[in-house]
């Protein structure tokens, strides 16, 4: 194993990229900023100068360096290459082979964001120790990713780990951004935590210091719950339900060791982890039942952990 490898996530604002060592840990960081103009033409190119340019800074020859990982905001098939992700403008794109080109041929992998990050967390993160992993992404929407014997399950199209769009409820009116209705993500991310809380605080009533909050988030239903509020309570209890039975539907498939919850969302501790875990428990196939549940500790880091461990073998 060569010393050093390259960790890049590709978001649709920056390129998020890290310098490894091949021990899993991190040397550097830093960001570029994605160009998206001219169907994302220019990212590879820029991220290869960007990677040329600390390996001369730091004085890294290409001998030296096991690779590069790439994570893609959308997905990725089997081997790299993305048919089209809408968030970089890119259609047709083999990631590996045209950074490969760009890199002097130093090996380059590429996977979906989410799974990467996932993988992150299993390899130096919240799931560390555990070879079969599933991580819930609560953010402005709900991302997953699946690890099963320390490899990612992609699927046959990319999709695999799409955690977000499990219909949780066949009778919603509204529509989910993915355009099917009732989708978990409409329930569980902090959107969809907002929207619980309107939708209570709509109805009648007690007085509830969410009436008075500047802002209905998933952060002020939080806060007003820790500090025993009863509608608070009411709302995190129904999100709670939502998530936990969800994911005793995923352990009937995939039974991890552990669920890692990340995202904005996750910042609400562990009374979020009781609370999901109650009603996991109550759901659960018996054999699932003891899953472990964790909160990610990478944060923004993980994807690039996880590309560093895509070129290292899952």
């Amino acid at each position: 194993m060569k010393k050093y490898g390259f960790g890049v996530d590709i978001g649709g604002t920056t390129c998020k990229i890290g310098l490894f060592e091949t021990t899993g840990q991190i040397i550097d960081k830093w960001e570029i900023p994605t160009n998206t103009a001219e169907e994302g033409k220019n990212i590879l190119s820029d991220v290869a100068a960007s990677l040329k340019a600390k390996m001369t800074e730091e004085g890294i020859k290409k001998d030296e360096v096991e690779g590069i990982g790439v994570g893609i905001p959308g997905p990725v098939r089997g081997g790299g290459s993305v048919s089209v992700c809408v968030n970089l403008g890119w259609k047709n794109v083999h990631v590996p082979k045209e950074l490969e080109e760009m890199m002097d041929g130093i090996m380059v992998r590429a996977g979906n964001d989410a799974n990467v990050a996932a993988l992150g967390e299993m390899w130096q993160g919240g799931g560390k120790g555990y070879e079969n992993v599933v991580m819930v992404t609560l953010g402005t929407g709900v991302g997953g990713g699946i690890i099963v014997g320390e490899k990612i399950v992609a699927g046959s199209n990319g999709a695999g780990g799409e955690i977000g769009h499990l219909t949780v409820n066949p009778h919603d009116t509204i529509a989910c951004n993915c355009g099917r209705k009732g989708c978990l993500e409409q329930y569980a991310s902090a959107t969809g935590i907002t929207r619980l809380a309107k939708e209570r605080l709509a109805k009648e009533h007690e007085t509830s210091s969410l009436d008075t909050a500047e802002e209905i988030s998933a952060k002020a239903v939080f806060d007003a719950y820790k500090e025993g509020d009863k509608i608070a309570a009411e709302i995190v209890e129904k999100f709670a339900g939502i998530l936990g039975k969800a994911l005793s539907n995923i352990a009937c498939v995939v039974d991890p060791e552990i669920f890692v919850i990340g995202g904005g969302v996750s910042k609400a501790g562990d009374v979020l982890i009781d609370a999901v875990k109650k009603y996991y428990v109550e759901a659960a196939f018996p054999s699932c039942k003891d899953t472990r549940f964790a909160l990610a500790s990478l944060g923004n880091d993980a994807g690039m952990y996880g590309c560093v461990k895509l070129i290292l073998g899952e």
